[in-house]
């Protein structure tokens, strides 16, 4: 209940203050550099020549400048020893907070020209702080700010992993992904890295927007004051603007002498800037910030407070005498824009706050795709009844992240009730004991969320009632299971809920669909399998996938005079060019010769080569049924369709059996035809001038199985292990040479290699996972699994 709350209010503040946040980040980023932008802009008025006889003394240079513009001066802010402009504020206007500000020449005390840009940079920052409204606008940059920390906490709390340890599911982006999934990594990824500057900005921005937050920091950070003394204020005294002045008190008499020799004996020859702020009347002290020349950053600042009018210090305020969190509290501008780090720490603020829309777009993306779905939800659901207590009612559970589960569980009950099957739609969230009892037809349509974790509605029921020891032996089921295998764990809760159901002696009515990011064909799948359960056919089909007709153009026996099943090399050339990558797969929708029409089943094959080939290759077993006849989609491809015929197939996106994204060295392991999706990977390698490549590669009889021989010999590989089970007395497997190159193997994965195996489920397979457990050990394969480092193949 707390989680589900958590991500109302966030999705709410983030479709509503995100926008603010969007535009404070966008004008902050404006302002990040503005004084080096206005120094490019302004060279004459911004420049000045540095002499060797050093800045004027206040004395001097206020003279000047009180002459050049008939006012008084009121702050002074100079370089002593740069090629910047210094700047003087004079007395402003009653009722105004501060007067006007020129630019000035500190080794000569001449104003400088007018600064181009200023006014821009001067609106830009009103409305980073104000949204130029006043004090309406802000209380309302204050609120998004507050809300800002709870996006960084709860984003942080929302997206927590099930193995928080894996760095990799933390900071990694995957820009394979496309639609949903790429913009909630865009939000969760993206967030992670700026949550920790989102906090830095949102705290210390909060220093200026309220009196609460500032007088609490300064409470909890802030250095006890000396006895005797009141707690003295930091850096940002005085931005209210003057007190008001009595007309009873004495005008304000300077020594600028001695203030001036009172700060170069507080500084020492070390002052590299200072900036002297004088008060509005004589009974009032003068406050100095000074900057020294070792001083960490811009703002790291010291501060003596004096009598304008003798020069005697009254208190002194050293930022390398604070304590930590005092020097943090005066730094509080320079950890807010990032000088406190340097210039590094700039650039990361700035692109930090450059980022800010980013959240509000993909976070507004995926609103509205949670709303098209609510809505198709919706669509699904009318006309159709939901009869709680009929017995015979075929109970649909459905467990949705994003609400596509929920929209294809009611597409299947309209499936169904058109098969005059009475059905009832029910989330696992609300799935009771009494539920599962009283049916004994169910259909559940499961989305994993994540690598593995259950969707939020239905963590309750995973942590309730998985595990429970209930006889489940009446119930008859079938599971659609919808996930991402970018993920390592792909489809992992709907996989535990499948094993529960079977230890409880639920009969599942086929195998589980598994259904990777929405593809079109799994769906299909799904529905053709409900027909086959009710008797009839669905008449829509949802999303079928798009088939073309290729040209066979090349078959090859690869094995004559083998004691097993003839394989072939098939060629197929694309109608046009076509891409895609080592380890995808094609579905062929095969025919019993030229003359039948096609089957409503495709066959899957491993891709055996890479598009830049031009032509997409299979390594293809011929199989025969018991009776001698030739399987459907193997005999279409190795001898019912001739040399130059069309092939009705589909290309499909593998992700999970990919190469790696760098040249981590990888190991290939696989028998008969699943050499096919390893020579893709292979070819894929040497074409990326990656060396580090081990194969792993069994079958019968070196003489007469030793499929593309020459080619893998010719290939450049780092280690060749090969097992022909019947070339010797005792047979031999690829599981059996990769438990005696045990050594080699844990150093290979201990350099970062990338397991991939492919081919036949039953035996090598489970044969090659067994001795990884043996000398990895259960907990480095689980590591590898998660790590995306063991990849599988396998039928």
């Amino acid at each position: 209940m707390l989680k589900k709350t958590l991500f109302q209010l966030h999705w709410f503040f983030g479709i509503t203050a995100g926008l603010v946040l969007a535009f404070m980040g966008i004008t902050g980023a404006m302002v990040s550099f503005q004084d080096e932008i206005l120094r490019a802009l302004n060279p004459d008025s911004l420049k000045v020549q540095v002499l060797d006889s050093g800045a004027l003394a206040p004395s001097v240079l206020t003279q000047k400048l009180e002459a050049a513009q008939g006012e008084k001066v009121t702050m002074l802010w100079v370089e002593t020893q740069s090629d910047n402009a210094a700047r003087v504020f004079y007395a402003p206007p009653p009722g105004e907070r501060r007067g006007p500000m020129r630019y000035f020449d500190p080794y000569t005390g001449e104003l400088t020209g007018d600064v181009n840009g200023q006014d821009f940079f001067g609106l830009v920052l009103n409305l980073h702080r104000w949204l130029a409204m006043g004090e309406v606008g802000k209380q309302i940059t204050g609120a998004c700010t507050l809300i800002l920390v709870f996006f960084c906490l709860t984003g942080l709390y929302l997206r927590w992993p099930r193995k928080p340890l894996n760095w990799r599911v933390w900071l990694t982006l995957d820009w394979a992904k496309k639609g949903r999934s790429f913009n909630w990594d865009l939000h969760a990824v993206f967030g992670t890295w700026c949550m920790v500057v989102y906090l830095l900005l949102a705290t210390t921005g909060l220093y200026w927007s309220y009196d609460w937050t500032r007088n609490g920091l300064t409470q909890l950070l802030g250095d006890k004051p000396a006895a005797g003394q009141e707690r003295k204020g930091g850096e940002g005294r005085g931005r209210r603007g003057p007190p008001e002045v009595a007309k009873d008190q004495p005008p304000l008499v300077v020594d600028y002498d001695a203030v001036w020799a009172s700060i170069q004996k507080a500084a020492g020859p070390e002052l590299n800037a200072y900036n002297l702020r004088l008060p509005p009347a004589g009974n009032m002290p003068a406050t100095v910030f000074y900057l020294l020349s070792t001083s960490p950053h811009d703002r790291a600042l010291n501060m003596i407070n004096l009598d304008p009018a003798t020069g005697k210090v009254s208190n002194v305020e050293r930022y390398a005498d604070k304590s930590l969190s005092a020097q943090l509290l005066t730094s509080n501008y320079a950890l807010h824009v990032g000088s406190y780090f340097g210039l590094i720490g700039r650039i990361v603020v700035t692109l930090a706050a450059l980022t800010m829309p980013l959240f509000f777009v993909t976070g507004w993306l995926l609103y509205l795709d949670r709303r098209r779905k609510k809505r198709q939800v919706r669509l699904a659901r009318q006309g159709l009844n939901n009869p709680a207590a009929h017995p015979a009612s075929w109970l649909i559970g459905f467990a949705s992240q994003s609400g596509f589960a929920e929209q294809l569980a009611w597409q299947s009950a309209g499936q169904l009730q058109a098969a005059g099957v009475p059905v009832r739609v029910q989330s696992l969230a609300s799935l009771t004991q009494a539920d599962l009892h009283k049916t004994s037809n169910a259909l559940f349509v499961i989305s994993t969320f994540g690598d593995g974790q259950a969707p939020d509605s239905a963590r309750g029921f995973e942590r309730k009632v998985l595990g429970q020891p209930w006889v489940l032996d009446h119930l008859n089921y079938a599971l659609l299971a919808l996930g991402d295998r970018q993920y390592p764990q792909f489809c992992g809760f709907a996989r535990r809920l499948h094993h529960w159901l079977g230890t409880r002696g639920a009969r599942s009515a086929f195998a589980p669909v598994e259904v990777d990011s929405a593809d079109p064909h799994g769906l299909q799948h799904w529905q053709a399998q409900l027909g086959r359960l009710t008797g009839a056919q669905p008449t829509v089909t949802w999303q079928a996938p798009l088939f073309e007709d290729w040209t066979l153009s090349q078959r090859e026996l690869l094995n004559p005079d083998s004691a097993g099943s003839p394989v072939y090399l098939l060629g197929l050339t694309p109608p046009s060019a076509r891409q895609w990558e080592a380890g995808d797969l094609i579905e062929v929708k095969p025919r019993l010769s030229t003359d039948v029409p096609l089957d409503t089943q495709p066959r899957e094959y491993s891709i055996a080569s890479i598009a830049s080939h031009g032509v997409l290759e299979l390594i293809v077993r011929q199989e025969r049924h018991p009776d001698g006849s030739l399987g459907l989609g193997s005999g279409w491809l190795t001898e019912h369709a001739p040399l130059g015929s069309a092939i009705s197939l589909h290309l499909r996106r593998n992700s999970g059996f990919h190469q790696p994204a760098d040249d981590a060295p990888v190991i290939l392991i696989g028998n008969g035809t699943g050499l096919a999706g390893l020579r893709s990977l292979l070819q894929a390698r040497i074409a990326a001038g990656y060396s580090r490549n081990w194969l792993v590669f069994g079958e019968r009889n070196q003489a007469h199985d030793f499929y593309l021989r020459d080619e893998l010999l010719g290939a450049g590989l780092a280690r060749l292990d090969l097992a022909f089970s019947r070339d010797q007395a005792e047979k031999v497997y690829v599981q059996d040479k990769l438990r005696e190159a045990a050594d080699e193997l844990r150093a290979w994965v201990d350099d970062g290699a990338v397991i991939y195996v492919c081919g036949s489920l039953q035996g090598m397979a489970a044969g090659v996972d067994q001795v990884l457990r043996e000398v990895l050990g259960v907990e480095g394969v689980e590591q590898l699994v998660e790590l995306g480092r063991y990849r599988r193949d396998v039928y």
